[in-house]
């Protein structure tokens, strides 16, 4: 059961805290991966995949936390004021933006994987090849990873959008809940 703030429903301290802490994760991989791509190989490039590779995998574990937090604790149902196409779309998207949040680290893992490179994470703790070498499956993750990495962006996009339109333009009270 969500805690409530007056009459309003709001998500609880667990579930805004898993929020985020992965949204500013997900900025910092996003802006990390697209610089990190341009530059010359060698060590800045190298710590920069390094971290890329680490924070994904914290995103990971972190959308783990969330699904499981969201099986257990349900999200607060949205102002009756929104209609209800909008709501199914906001529902749709959630889903898909959690989706997501599983879908691009297990690319990256799984292009590393193809490319013979093993990952560990935070250099501590090695991690299972989930696929053997192979560059043409490299290069189909790599070209998967890139299309997710742009569909991410734009649904964060959206997602945005829409508590701007609904918090600041509409006044339902969105962003409330989850602040």
């Amino acid at each position: 059961m969500s805690a409530s703030r007056g009459n309003e429903p709001t998500y609880r301290a667990a579930a805004k805290a898993l929020h985020w802490i992965t949204a500013i994760l997900v900025l910092g991989l996003l802006a990390v991966g697209l610089w990190m791509t341009g530059l010359p190989l060698g060590f800045t490039k190298l710590y920069a995949y390094a971290w890329h590779k680490w924070i994904g995998l914290a995103v990971l574990a972190l959308t783990a936390a969330r699904l499981l937090w969201r099986w257990r604790d349900p999200p607060p149902p949205l102002p009756d004021s929104i209609l209800p196409l909008q709501a199914s779309l906001a529902g749709v998207a959630h889903w898909a933006l959690l989706g997501l949040l599983v879908a691009m680290p297990m690319s990256g893992w799984l292009m590393s994987s193809a490319a013979g490179v093993s990952v560990s994470w935070f250099g501590y703790v090695p991690l299972p090849d989930l696929v053997p070498r192979n560059q043409d499956l490299f290069e189909t993750l790599r070209t998967t990873h890139h299309i997710l990495a742009r569909g991410l962006i734009a649904l964060l996009a959206a997602h945005v959008a829409a508590v701007v339109h609904h918090d600041v333009v509409r006044r339902h009270g969105v962003f409330r809940r989850m602040w």
